[in-house]
């Protein structure tokens, strides 16, 4: 069972613990500067021939007789898009990093519609191949764990890149997408990032992987499987190629890291032994709430 008995029950400390913390850096506030009715007063500037007399300020017009309107800013609901890599290689380690992953996920998916916030949820592995449409509320947090139980991981590579093209051709308005995902981009996730970025989206990476993929316990003769094409290569392992895979690794953890550090985009790190919430709370801590 992926989802055990007091599940919500956490998500719901979790979101309390949360309180505002998706109008910090993790989940960006979205407001638009509009005339009259608001919900919180930013400014003035001056009447033009043909405002609405209404949201003249009175009160300076009679004190100083300027013709004054005012402006507020509204809170725009902020569009949360949860991207979910179901390549095979997410299946990979006990527990798996799919099972870390849908976590993460569902406890994202169920802060953001506590904070009224609207969420959908981005299946891929070499493209979109499943999704859940934008949603809003809190009562929806049971069909988006349904939807999480019943995803396998699936196709034969992955690339972000297409995925993120995917969301693009669904219309998608600008808002929050966060990457869940290994980042085991034979195509370079940079690319996806980068077509995010591009669009104005504000992008957070959470990068799992398991602690044998760090430091694989493995020598002498091997029959090595690609778990997402299910290639098969025989090879002797000698220390020397366990070095050099280790810092391939090392390099490529790095290269995550330096992008988001770039780019100002949020990238939170972790073997796939973790507990989620424990991963919530360490990146709200980083995000600053």
């Amino acid at each position: 069972m992926l989802f055990p008995a007091d599940f919500l029950t956490r998500l719901e400390y979790l979101s309390i613990m949360s309180k505002r913390v998706f109008r910090g850096q993790l989940l960006a506030q979205r407001r638009t500067m509009q005339m009259g009715a608001g919900i919180e007063f930013s400014d003035h500037r001056e009447y033009n021939s043909g405002d609405d007399l209404r949201y003249l300020d009175w009160n300076i017009y009679a004190r100083h007789g300027d013709l004054l309107l005012k402006r507020f800013q509204e809170e725009q609901d902020l569009h949360v898009y949860l991207m979910l890599d179901c390549s095979r290689s997410m299946s990979f380690g006990t527990p798996s990093k799919f099972d870390l992953a849908r976590h993460l996920v569902a406890a994202l998916a169920y802060i953001a519609l506590a904070d009224l916030d609207r969420v959908a949820i981005i299946a891929y592995a070499n493209g979109v191949f499943s999704e859940l449409p934008m949603t809003r509320g809190k009562a929806r947090i049971l069909p988006i764990m349904k939807f999480l139980e019943e995803l396998p991981t699936s196709g034969d590579d992955t690339n972000l890149e297409k995925a993120v093209q995917g969301l693009l051709h669904r219309g998608a308005r600008t808002g929050l997408a966060i990457v869940v995902s290994d980042l085991f981009d034979e195509h370079g996730f940079q690319r996806g990032l980068d077509q995010l970025r591009y669009r104005r989206f504000d992008a957070h990476v959470i990068q799992l992987h398991d602690p044998k993929e760090a430091d694989p316990a493995l020598l002498g003769d091997a029959e090595l499987v690609d778990i997402e094409s299910e290639s098969v290569r025989k090879v002797t392992v000698t220390e020397r190629n366990i070095k050099k895979y280790k810092q391939l690794f090392t390099d490529h953890q790095t290269a995550v890291r330096e992008y988001c550090c770039t780019y100002n985009l949020g990238c939170t790190q972790s073997q796939s032994v973790s507990r989620f919430d424990d991963l919530i709370m360490r990146m709200m801590r980083e995000s600053g709430g």
